[in-house]
């Protein structure tokens, strides 16, 4: 495959945004590699005279980066050391039309759901038979799986439908030869994800099949740990938490974005449940697996939202005491229906809400991390930076979560685990020595 300059041509993959994304990225990076295409995924040098960049446009800091990253590459084009830049994901799903006059230097823009014409235009054909292969761009140890598409919520802030489209399950069967694959290359770890998990097989199978799906999963040798990502709480499916329960690979872990703590805010925002049933589920969630870790993540700013609303939401973080959480700053978002509403409170109220809040949730986690102190914990560890060997419990998710940090002088192997007796606790990190 040859380009102008007679240079053959070699792809760099950027992958910017969530956790699906990457998945994308990595389907796309074993396609091309299928079609014998010399391809990178976010390559250091400045080698590739092919650059896809997979954008984020959720919030406006997310489209601000991916806008940025297409710039620069648009540079590098403009200074020949690029021949090709060319723009997919979510960002460019959504805004291609208002973007492509803005930045004619781009070659072409894809949505999320072309990926067949992406390869085309990389002259690479889509195979087939590589559905359900992924090379991962996570240390191998460790995969996203991505169990559905889209999104069925109304949700009146978000604009994930509009760019993913409606919720799609995967079926079954796929998803159990995905994961048996992926155990086959030595992956430890699966990390569930989609818009809303708990969501899962309405569509296809009628019913909600998480906890099915979770069964199966659990059956695949070789995978140690399973773990659950962007669970919804209205209809919430309570048999998944036998599953977790009863299933030693099933981590004792739980994402579930609650988005606020007032009940007035979450009814404008469309989320089909109020504070008291929030708090009635997270302590049914904690009364039938008391070992569970719960993270969530809010926003503060959503229009309408008073003194008294933030007053509300930071009352229920400090009753409900939650192992991790992350707050954004509300983002206007254009065709929501929170769009029609105006954006009524100033950026630095909202920093300043926000910057409360994680204050907040600052003592919650040093005061939950002391109570490990001299007890022992199976982790996993991920990689080594400076004199620490860095790695992570059952309770904690890459990049968003706690880390275990062990002196660099007691070797560990990464991508394996160990047992750690945690000696010391800061507010978001444990540090401990391994004792086998």
């Amino acid at each position: 495959m040859k380009t102008k300059g007679n240079r053959k041509t070699h792809v760099n993959i950027v992958t910017l945004g969530c956790s699906k994304n990457v998945v994308d990225s990595e389907i796309l990076f074993t396609q091309l590699k299928g079609n014998g295409v010399s391809v990178e995924h976010e390559s250091e040098n400045d080698d590739s005279n092919v650059v896809v960049i997979n954008t984020c446009g959720f919030i406006d800091n997310a489209k601000q980066e991916s806008i940025d990253t297409i710039l620069r590459y648009v540079d590098a084009k403009e200074a020949g050391i690029v021949e090709k830049v060319y723009v997919s994901g979510c960002l460019s799903h959504r805004f291609k039309d208002e973007l492509a006059p803005e930045i004619p230097q781009v070659d072409a823009w894809f949505g999320t759901n072309e990926l067949p014409r992406l390869l085309k235009t990389l002259k690479a054909d889509y195979k087939k038979e590589l559905v359900g292969e992924r090379l991962l761009t996570t240390p191998a140890h460790y995969a996203y799986l991505k169990i559905a598409e889209g999104c069925d919520r109304p949700c009146s802030f978000c604009a994930i439908p509009l760019m993913r489209g409606k919720h799609v399950s995967t079926p079954m069967d796929q998803l159990v030869t995905q994961a048996s694959n992926l155990a086959a290359k030595d992956t430890k770890e699966l990390i569930l994800i989609a818009q809303d998990l708990t969501y899962y097989g309405l569509d296809i199978y009628k019913k909600r099949n998480l906890a099915e799906l979770l069964d199966k999963l659990a059956d695949v040798e070789g995978i140690d740990w399973i773990r659950l990502q962007y669970a919804y709480p209205a209809g919430f499916p309570m048999d998944i938490l036998e599953v977790i329960k009863n299933r030693p690979n099933v981590c004792n872990y739980l994402d579930m974005p609650l988005q606020h703590g007032s009940s007035e805010i979450l009814k404008l925002m469309r989320r089909g449940i109020n504070r008291e049933k929030t708090e009635e589920l997270v302590d049914s969630i904690r009364q039938k697996v008391p070992d569970i870790a719960l993270r969530t993540t809010l926003i503060a700013g959503h229009p309408g939202e008073t003194e008294d609303h933030f007053e509300e939401m930071y009352r229920f973080v400090e009753k409900m005491r939650f192992d991790r959480l992350g707050i954004f700053q509300y983002s206007h978002e254009e065709d929501t229906h929170s769009y029609s509403m105006p954006d009524d409170i100033p950026s630095e109220i909202k920093e300043e809400r926000t910057d409360l809040i994680m204050e907040l949730q600052q003592g919650i986690s040093s005061e939950l991390n002391q109570k490990k102190v001299g007890n022992t914990f199976k982790v996993l560890f991920d990689r080594k930076e400076g004199d620490y060997f860095i790695g992570r419990t059952e309770y904690d998710s890459p990049e968003v979560d706690n880390e275990v940090l062990v002196p660099a002088s007691q070797y560990v192997r990464l991508g394996d685990f160990a047992n750690v007796r945690i000696n010391r606790a800061e507010e978001f990190d444990l540090f401990g020595d391994v004792i086998s």
